[in-house]
């Protein structure tokens, strides 16, 4: 019994002492670095015009891309948990694409199909329309990256729920629309929510891909990530790690959201099952 009590004490040193070295170390090296010139040093670089422009810019493409995806992902959740058909399975890994490939390649990807010598640029180019280098672009790579967040949030929900409500709500005279409004989003409010926590956090933080698309361009493409690299490679670090510590506390509000969400919709179950 002494053996194994060790054997969990030394488990529970380990995990405990990589979570540190991994998140709380660095975490708290962002939080000092951030205050390292004071209160007002944080303040100066919380009003830079930069610093401004970027988290304008993160906070527009978030709400815009949001939109785009609840569409989707209520449309793809609704076509692959309601239908069989030919293809099902093809189509529920494609949702699982942006998990596997690279955000750098995404944005690869969109500058040769959008870019000038693109497949499509010229049709845009001659429309004058900028995709690449532009906020077109930056809004397609990120709706790409955060594409499989609700569907596969709602997906399970709808399957669950089955049909019964629904084919009542027909039988009684509702119409498509009458039963999606008034009976099946319904149903789908915690996994849809769920599935925009996790959308809206990938979106404020996304990277890679949008790092290719958008040229970093100061006060016209730059995002709060970019201005982080950007930053930090002219040396200025505390409005580097400032602009850090709001993406951390971004996404620890997030993580906070999710957490009320999860242990709400769990008091509603077993509310429900009383």
């Amino acid at each position: 019994m002494q053996r194994n009590s060790r054997y969990q004490g030394w488990i529970i040193g380990v995990a405990i002492g990589y979570l540190a070295l991994i998140i709380l170390i660095p975490a708290s090296n962002v939080v000092i670095q951030a205050l390292s010139g004071g209160l007002g040093g944080l303040a100066t670089a919380y009003s830079n015009p930069e610093f401004l422009h970027a988290l304008g810019l993160t906070l527009a493409i978030a709400l815009l891309v949001l939109p785009i995806n609840i569409v989707f992902g209520l449309s793809a959740a609704w076509v692959i948990a309601r239908h069989r058909f030919p293809g099902r399975t093809f189509l529920i890994t494609l949702l699982d694409l942006p998990f596997s490939i690279s955000p750098v390649v995404v944005g690869l990807m969109m500058v040769l199909l959008y870019g000038n010598r693109g497949w499509l640029g010229g049709f845009f180019q001659a429309i004058s329309i900028q995709i690449i280098f532009a906020w077109p672009g930056m809004i397609l790579a990120t709706a790409f990256t955060t594409l499989p967040f609700i569907a596969k949030e709602v997906i399970p929900v709808l399957e669950e729920i089955g049909t019964e409500q629904e084919e009542a709500a027909r039988t009684l005279g509702a119409n498509e629309w009458q039963i999606f409004w008034r009976v099946t989003l319904p149903n789908l409010r915690w996994g849809l929510l769920y599935g925009i926590i996790l959308t809206n956090a990938r979106a404020l933080g996304e990277f890679g891909a949008v790092s290719v698309v958008s040229g970093n361009i100061a006060h016209k493409t730059q995002t709060l990530s970019l201005y982080v690299e950007d930053a930090y490679k002219q040396y200025q670090t505390q409005a580097a790690f400032a602009a850090a510590l709001l993406l951390a506390l971004l996404g620890l509000l997030t993580l906070v959201v999710q957490e009320w969400v999860t242990q709400h919709n769990n008091r509603t179950t077993e509310k429900n099952a009383e």
